[in-house]
């Protein structure tokens, strides 16, 4: 399996949103310009996000995005299933009766733990530990004098 392109960008949107806080609201262009994503396509991510009750969208000339969840309780799982649905690895695992043998396979249950397996991966790492190790983010805020954590 490999994320998705959307997937990325709202997990680069979410992280600069955790970078500044709840309640921030943080100017679209300055998003998409620190996190590498194309204007349009953040607007569609921020759409889907909103959605999902991650981030609200701010209209008007001081608009933007602002986060809703604190990042100390926003996953990966939940960015990423926002912006691509329910995780699932294959169609038997997805729509169980695309195959006849699904309830007896031993593949269906192979394919069925590592879903699990990654799902709970996800659920595990948030928005608060991501930023907590700067690897991800130092070089992006070195001159941003704004955000908490």
């Amino acid at each position: 399996m490999r994320l998705t392109k959307a997937g990325e960008y709202a997990i680069r949107c979410a992280l600069f949103l955790s970078f500044q806080g709840v309640g921030v609201v943080a100017n679209k262009k300055e998003i998409a310009n620190a996190m590498g994503i194309p204007g349009q396509f953040l607007g569609k991510i921020a759409q889907q996000l909103a959605r999902a009750g991650v981030i609200e969208i701010v209209q008007g000339s001081k608009g933007g995005y602002r986060l809703l969840v604190p990042p100390a309780r926003l996953t990966l799982l939940d960015v990423v299933e926002a912006v691509i649905g329910e995780i699932y690895l294959n169609d038997c695992v997805a729509r169980p009766e695309s195959c006849s043998r699904t309830r007896l396979c031993s593949i269906h249950r192979v394919w069925e733990k590592a879903r699990d397996q990654l799902r709970e991966t996800l659920r595990e790492a948030d928005f608060k530990t991501i930023l907590a190790d700067d690897s991800c983010t130092a070089d992006l805020f070195k001159s941003a004098g704004t955000g908490s954590t």
